[in-house]
């Protein structure tokens, strides 16, 4: 005897119990268990439902019921049964009536005398099924809803082949200065300055023929203040609400950017103050040490003396004027006339 391989259970709202011995045989014909809960009447189908002791798969409801029947019938049973499927099972024809129940929430429409047992059974494991399935996308969907709106890094859905927003999250909103309202009429267009417009659309056309899951890389954004951003861009394709679409990350790396350049350029500042360290000023330096050597080493005349420190003055002055020209590339406010000054002092009191 094959194993079964599911157990379903099962309410059976009918009052008729030739009708519910008849269910029961159908399904008993099956290779799952199938176990029969009987209420034959609305108010004690209510009971059970209240109740919520025994978990349904199915509910299968019979329209003609001692105390309600008909739509009425529907419209109280299907807020009770909890998003349970429900099956109807009837001797009533009416097509618009079965194609009305439908809209009101009903699962599917038997017709009690086309009922077969295969006809029984794969209703029952198909709603079930079915019910399952759209229970698991609508968690799914609210998942992703709230790491989506809740996220602290700004993120946008787009269309392909519109580029038009169709969903943004409050940290999108927050960073960019558009309304919620505004966005919806908006496309990603509008949001790059009009020489990145046709960078945009390359972009977009070259990962749509490579049909990439992740496109990488740094873009340039408008906000609406009309303040230039820099965006790292991570983006996937989805399915959203039926069209072809991706989801995006725009996170701003202006200021860690702009850090990197003032780095950068900080950097090439003290590579030139280097050099210059390594070459020009070691000249008048060495001009100086050794022109002060001399005047101690040596016994001369004051006209020579008077041209040694005239020579000494010009080598102060060439030094301090590279010292200036250090200062001013490393931003640093400070006096470097004081060695000037002192070395004027020493050859005017010479003098």
């Amino acid at each position: 005897m094959p194993t079964p391989s599911k157990i379903y259970s099962i309410l059976v709202i009918e009052d008729n119990q030739g009708d519910f011995i008849l269910v029961e045989e159908f399904l008993s014909e099956q290779v799952d268990i199938f176990v029969l809960v009987q209420a034959k009447s609305f108010a004690e189908a209510q009971k059970i439902l209240l109740m919520g002791a025994q978990q349904f798969d199915v509910i299968l409801l019979d329209l003609s019921l001692p105390d309600k029947t008909g739509l009425p019938l529907i419209k109280e049973i299907v807020p009770l049964s909890l998003n349970v499927p429900i099956i109807i099972l009837t001797g009533y024809t009416d097509v618009s009536f079965s194609v009305k129940s439908l809209s009101e929430g009903i699962t599917d429409y038997l017709l009690k005398d086309d009922l077969t047992p295969n006809m029984l059974y794969k209703s029952i494991v198909y709603s079930s099924e079915r019910k399952k399935a759209i229970v698991a996308l609508e968690r799914s969907e609210k998942q992703y809803s709230e790491l989506f709106h809740l996220s602290p890094q700004p993120m946008y859905v787009f269309e392909l082949a519109t580029l038009k927003f169709l969903d943004v999250n409050d940290a999108f909103i927050k960073q960019y200065g558009y309304t919620r309202g505004e966005l919806s009429n908006m496309d990603l267009k509008q949001i790059r300055p009009p020489e990145e417009v046709e960078v945009l659309e390359a972009g977009i056309l070259t990962d749509s023929k490579a049909h990439k899951n992740h496109s990488l890389g740094i873009y340039i954004h408008k906000k609406k203040n009309g303040d230039i951003i820099q965006v790292d861009i991570q983006a996937n394709f989805i399915d959203y609400k039926g069209k072809n679409a991706k989801v995006t990350i725009a996170t701003d790396v202006t200021e860690r950017l702009n850090y990197i350049k003032a780095i950068e350029t900080q950097n090439e500042k003290l590579r030139e103050i280097s050099w210059v360290q390594s070459h020009l000023v070691r000249a008048p330096v060495a001009r100086i040490l050794g022109l002060v050597s001399l005047i101690n080493d040596i016994k001369i005349d004051d006209i020579e003396k008077g041209k040694m420190l005239a020579y000494l003055l010009l080598s102060a002055n060439e030094l301090d004027e590279i010292i200036k020209g250090i200062t001013e590339k490393t931003n640093i406010e400070e006096d470097n006339n004081d060695f000037k000054s002192d070395m004027l002092l020493c050859y005017s009191n010479y003098l």
